[in-house]
């Protein structure tokens, strides 16, 4: 039986974990996170999945330091997995697994290489992602790919939409790789990095709104950080503003002057910097759930 030490986090790592225990994997070990009390705890948890079926799980700090690799290198594992975890691993924790160590990435690699592939891809406009299995090597997401699958992104997708697709993607991934990699052969082919990008981290604030952008790269900034991320979100009368959901208006846009202000016509609108309309449809006023006429009584704007 093959001996796999696993890394993860989020529903893609229970999902994925999940699957290597189809396939009679023997899980010695499963290295996961604390949650973060300062982040929306939505996903499932890799803790109580593995402690459920009795794995033994460790949340180091730091996997790479010293005591953690010897305890994982005391499990004589043929092969690592990591799925969504999010520390990187050095050249001492990946030169243990006889048979290698393979990642689950959230995108079709080597595009959006780096942090929150998902959220990227929506931001930038993308009509398809996916999930890239592939070997780990010291530079991020940079090694041999071993199978890949997309999902599509529809227009009014959100990251949240999309992560749910790209779960199943994953698995379906993973299952098919399994086989081969379990008879010990060595999968994979070299990526292109020229032809790739990486991204890094986002922090809230990165959710703030310009209006001088056009309406699709608004509309695609709110659905990429949508609940149950951060949000986009804007200022107005010393309010914040949060909209949850937009959509592309085929209203004509009225002579009101700078981008930006908010106009009332049916419904929430505003012109944007290219002088096409967005339409507000889920809208926050200092975090609590507004309608038009709400709106309205709030700012005056007509």
């Amino acid at each position: 039986m093959t001996i796999a030490v696993v890394f993860a986090y989020h529903n893609v790592g229970v999902r994925c974990l999940s699957v290597l225990l189809k396939h009679h994997v023997d899980v010695r070990l499963v290295l996961t996170h604390n949650n973060n009390p300062n982040e929306t705890i939505w996903f499932d948890s890799v803790s109580e999945y593995a402690q459920k079926h009795r794995i033994e799980t460790i949340t180091p700090i730091d996997p790479n330091a010293a005591t953690v690799v010897e305890r994982i290198r005391a499990t004589k594992p043929d092969l690592f997995f990591s799925f969504y975890y999010r520390s990187m691993l050095q050249s001492a924790l990946l030169a243990i697994p006889s048979l290698g160590a393979l990642n689950m990435h959230g995108s079709l690699l080597p595009k959006y290489r780096g942090r929150v592939p998902v959220n990227w891809a929506v931001i930038h406009g993308e009509t398809k992602t996916g999930a890239t299995l592939h070997y780990m090597v010291e530079k991020p997401d940079a090694g041999d790919i071993v199978g890949q699958r997309s999902v599509p992104i529809g227009p009014d997708d959100t990251a949240f939409d999309v992560f749910g697709k790209l779960t199943d993607a994953a698995a379906a991934v993973l299952d098919a790789a399994l086989p081969a990699l379990l008879r010990g052969e060595r999968m994979g082919r070299p990526q292109d990095l020229s032809q790739g990008s990486y991204f890094g981290g986002r922090k809230p604030e990165d959710g703030r709104i310009d209006w001088r952008r056009s309406a699709a790269d608004i509309h695609n900034l709110v659905r990429g950080v949508a609940p149950p991320y951060p949000g986009a979100f804007f200022d107005l009368q010393g309010k914040r503003i949060k909209l949850n959901r937009t959509k592309r208006s085929s209203a004509t846009p009225m002579d009101i002057g700078s981008p930006g202000i908010i106009v009332l016509h049916g419904n929430i609108h505003a012109v944007c910097g290219d002088g096409s309309v967005l339409e507000f449809v889920d809208v926050e006023v200092a975090g609590n759930a507004v309608d038009t006429d709400r709106f309205y009584a709030l700012f005056g704007v007509q």
